[in-house]
């Protein structure tokens, strides 16, 4: 579900709220004074961009810890690690027979695009 952050000018208090996408509201009440407050979108991209480092507690999903963990390398290691890959992918199995009638295709050389 996803969270979304509220500012009320009035009384300078930040809150999130757990709500459905089809439970979305652009304008909330805050729970501190009940002024009508607008959503800070702001702190929502800090958190989208991972621009906030996530702390071991807050990473929820294998994707967080590899999304971490890849920040951690370098440019060049990460093309190392790039390169690596489609060498790997690249080497196909031709140990295996194929059934009569059927051929394998030539696949060209892959193309490593940069960032």
């Amino acid at each position: 579900m996803p969270t979304y952050t509220y500012y009320c000018e009035k009384c300078q208090n930040s809150f999130d709220l757990f709500a459905n996408i089809s439970d979305y509201k652009d304008k909330v009440k805050c729970p501190s004074c009940t002024v009508i407050c607008s959503r800070d979108y702001q702190e929502d991209m800090l958190t989208l961009n991972s621009s906030v480092k996530k702390s071991d507690s807050e990473l929820k999903t294998l994707g967080d810890l590899a999304q971490r963990n890849t920040e951690r390398f370098s440019d060049d290691y990460k093309a190392e690690l790039q390169r690596k890959h489609y060498d790997y992918k690249g080497k196909e199995d031709t140990s295996t027979v194929l059934p009569d009638g059927m051929s394998r295709i030539e696949r060209g050389q892959k193309t490593i695009w940069p960032k």
